[in-house]
């Protein structure tokens, strides 16, 4: 199986070790992984912003770069939401790429929903000596139904147990702009995450979108709380994986 890992943006700008994480992951579970170099953004800010013709133009951009593959991987449900949702709608009246834009929604995936909805993997190569608390993101959990994907492959890391926080489900403020444009609003809801984390005792916070992780970690560490780890999902997998 060959895929192709899109690695998104804030992965490549802000911490590319989820990206090495993920790739080696899914080399773990016998996939041939290529990252194509000429990728970008997906065009989700563009998007959110109004700009539809930018936004058409890297969807037009980036199915043609993906097709070739048998799936691609992404570790984040926003931009995996983008592809599968929003590219055959933005491309749906243009007749050159419309059935392009559908055919690579349909094979494009979230990485927990990959790893267990597709592979069936079961065994990630991972330890963790502690208690994880685990947020769900937005976009994962209402545009593409992700919920007990990641839950089931975190409970097979070898020494972890995972608490639930109250409110898991809470949006954790960052929303793109949204953070920037409402800023107080964005503070209040981020402060409610992170009374949810560190309630929980947990030893470490994780989530599937790095955009959540950013804007959770940095809540946090200007609170005083520099003891909660913030993971992304593919570190804590993949971390019994590294060469």
């Amino acid at each position: 199986m060959r895929l192709a890992l899109y690695v998104t943006c804030l992965v490549d700008l802000m911490r590319p070790s989820v990206g090495f994480a993920t790739l080696r992951l899914l080399e773990a579970a016998g996939c041939e992984v290529v990252m194509p170099e000429g990728q970008t953004c997906c065009g989700q800010p563009a998007w959110s912003a109004g700009d539809r013709p930018a936004a058409a133009s890297l969807a037009r951009k980036a199915v043609a770069e993906l097709e070739g593959f048998d799936h691609v991987v992404i570790p984040s449900g926003s931009c995996t939401d983008q592809i599968r949702q929003v590219f055959p709608e933005l491309l749906a009246d243009d007749a050159a790429w419309a059935a392009r834009a559908r055919s690579l929604a349909e094979r494009t995936h979230e990485l927990s929903s990959f790893l267990v909805d597709v592979l069936h993997f079961s065994a990630p190569p991972a330890e963790f000596a502690g208690r994880v608390t685990y947020h769900d993101s937005c976009k994962g959990l209402r545009a593409l139904g992700i919920k007990q994907q990641p839950r089931d492959l975190l409970l097979k890391v070898r020494g972890l147990s995972l608490t639930e926080m109250a409110d898991c489900e809470e949006c954790c403020g960052f929303g793109g702009a949204f953070s920037v444009q409402f800023g107080a609003v964005s503070t209040q809801i981020v402060d409610r995450k992170c009374a949810s984390i560190t309630a929980t005792g947990a030893d470490a916070v994780v989530g599937g979108d790095l955009g959540c992780l950013i804007n959770i970690e940095g809540r946090m560490r200007r609170l005083g709380d520099r003891r909660t780890r913030v993971l992304h999902i593919a570190e804590v997998l993949a971390d019994g994986s590294a060469p």
